[in-house]
């Protein structure tokens, strides 16, 4: 009866955000430089396939650091993408960041990123902070790990989801990232984190292509 009430109420909220958003002006999409609280991403053209063996490529989804600026549990975009960075540059290897346009499905969006790293490993981050670690000759519904319980993750987990992707990139086999667990965390954030893709699925621009950023943190 719970879960019932609680799809029930799910649904509810999200048709009224969409009926609230029909009445709104069209979103402005990120432009070729967005900034938010400590981070700056100022657009450098369109990515392409990188060569370097030693880099990690991240891809960030369409809102990201731009019409938002926080993760479901309001870890700042700017903290987010700092650590994942430092984790990569703590394994020696080089952290590039793309803007992923064409869909807001964290999957897709991380398997971009790893086609065009030149160590065929990326990652990939939903403004509301799901992130998947992915690598390029797999499906896109495969992945090496799928953090899929943004609600959970810390600045330490995506520091150690950085240090995780560079090792994959390396050849490695490391442990996966240890990661919290909560069966509440699904019931309790469901609305949010519905109205939040749908808020990140408004900025989507079909068959764009993806644009590489470069990163500066305020």
């Amino acid at each position: 009866m719970s879960m019932q009430l609680s799809e029930q109420l799910v649904r509810q909220v999200v048709e009224e955000v969409l009926a609230g958003l029909g009445r709104e002006a069209p979103p402005t999409a990120p432009g070729p430089s967005t900034a938010v609280t400590g981070l700056t991403l100022t657009e450098k053209g369109e990515a392409t396939k990188g060569t370097r063996p030693d880099e990690v490529v991240i891809g960030i989804g369409p809102a990201f650091g731009a019409t938002q600026n926080r993760t479901i549990v309001d870890i700042p975009h700017a903290t987010v993408l700092r650590e994942v960075i430092a984790g990569i540059e703590e394994e020696g290897l080089t952290a590039r960041v793309i803007r992923v346009r064409h869909t807001s499905d964290v999957a897709f969006i991380a398997h971009t990123a790893a086609k065009l790293s030149g160590s065929g490993i990326g990652i990939g981050i939903q403004s509301r902070g799901t992130t998947v670690i992915h690598q390029k000759d797999l499906e896109p519904l495969s992945n090496l790990e799928l953090f899929p319980q943004a609600p959970l993750l810390d600045a330490a987990t995506y520091r150690a989801i950085g240090r995780n992707a560079a090792r994959y990139a390396k050849g490695l086999s490391p442990d996966p990232v240890p990661t919290k667990n909560d069966q509440m965390a699904r019931p309790k954030y469901q609305a949010k984190a519905a109205i939040l893709h749908i808020k990140e699925t408004q900025h989507v621009t079909p068959g764009a292509k993806p644009v590489e950023l470069a990163v500066s943190f305020n």
